[in-house]
């Protein structure tokens, strides 16, 4: 169901064809804004679906980004193949089952309200089990390799691990002193490793909850970790600008990756383990050697911060989301724009790809979940 932005902003889900604020679907498409091409957004700003209007013109003609008027969001609608809208508020993060037949989101705002983790059938679109118990806003959500459980961290301090069959929570992991920002798990998963505001990253025993070591080494908030697929180091990103690898067993902070200048939001590792890339609020997404430190690759293109990067399986593309409302596709050799992918009406703030490379899963503080077919 597609809703504009003034629907959004009141925390309505009401289809876009019935709302009350009048937005014509064919010029746009989940923005509130005047598309100068159309001749009844600029007789009559904006109107209803049900009005009509003489033109020649194309949906692609009426998107006309060389206008002097403000921008009209171009959905790359080729490409969207499911939203999933049953969010109240922002959605903070995503991540897909190894199966690739679910999706599990997890949302809130900053005032702590409809703070939930949700499950969605990905052929459906259908939400299949809301998990609800935080305290605060989720902002991260990350799945179990065997599909049975499902970890998340809130700004509630805590991280929940979840019975994917019940939807229960299994246990509730404190240590953290501030927002825990980021979760992962590690391939075998037997362990879970969180990133948290209170500069510390955590390893827990994933069936006990018990702490299993605490990592030092940030100056300031830690906003992201991720796991080699080995299991022997550890990555985290951090509000000091800094990209830190660390030794999972000793817990040994192996190297320090200096080159962003604003906050580094997320850190994924290539499959192969060999590159490491980070997304910054310095609007670059950064490719890194795991061995050496050396800063291999910057990828240029977005106008706003970085806020999640993702590789695909197979180690040849990553894939970006922004605070520009946009995803893009990379080639991790070259570090070329392969395709900038439009259509969310608010920042995005998480991506995560499927795990045979044909869709990407994007979420968003527009209140949706979108799927895209590649």
């Amino acid at each position: 169901m597609q809703t504009c932005c003034v629907c959004l902003d009141e925390k309505q889900l009401i289809p876009l064809e019935t709302c009350s604020h009048g937005i014509c679907p064919d010029c746009i498409v989940s923005v509130f804004r005047r598309n100068p091409r159309c001749p009844l957004c600029r007789d009559n700003g904006i109107h209803r679906a049900s009005d009509s209007y003489s033109s020649e013109s194309s949906r692609g003609d009426l998107l006309d980004e060389d206008s002097q008027d403000e921008p009209v969001l171009q959905l790359s609608s080729q490409y969207l193949n499911q939203i999933l809208v049953g969010h109240r508020d922002d959605v903070t993060a995503v991540a897909v089952f190894a199966d690739g037949t679910r999706v599990v989101s997890g949302n809130g705002n900053w005032n702590g309200a409809d703070c939930s983790v949700k499950i969605w059938d990905v052929t459906s679109g259908a939400e299949l089990y809301t998990m609800s118990g935080h305290g605060h806003r989720v902002n991260a959500v990350a799945v179990f390799a065997n599909g049975t459980r499902i970890v998340s961290g809130s700004q509630d301090n805590t991280i929940k691990v979840w019975d994917i069959a019940s939807g229960v929570c299994l246990r509730t992991l404190s240590g953290h002193t501030d927002w825990v920002t980021a979760v992962a798990v590690f391939a075998d998963d037997k362990r879970i490793v969180s990133g948290s505001e209170d500069k510390t990253v955590k390893i827990w025993d994933a069936d006990s909850g018990v702490c299993l070591r605490t990592l030092s080494g940030h100056r300031y908030g830690v906003i992201a970790v991720s796991v080699f697929p080995d299991g022997f180091r550890i990555v985290s990103g951090s509000d000091d600008q800094s990209v830190k690898v660390w030794d999972a067993t000793s817990g040994a902070n192996l190297l320090t990756l200096n080159g962003h200048s604003h906050v580094v939001w997320s850190v994924a590792v290539f499959r192969d383990g060999s590159r490491i890339v980070s997304g910054s609020g310095d609007q670059s997404v950064k490719i890194w050697d795991a061995t050496t430190g050396a800063n291999l690759l910057t990828l240029t293109g977005h106008n706003d911060d970085v806020t999640c990067v993702a590789v695909f399986r197979d180690d040849t593309r990553i894939v970006s989301s922004s605070e520009d409302w946009s995803m893009k596709v990379w080639d991790a050799t070259s570090g070329a724009n392969l395709l900038t992918l439009t259509g969310h009406s608010h920042g995005v703030f998480g991506v995560a790809v499927f795990a045979d490379g044909s869709r990407i899963v994007s979420a968003s503080n527009d209140g949706t979940v979108k799927i895209w077919k590649l």
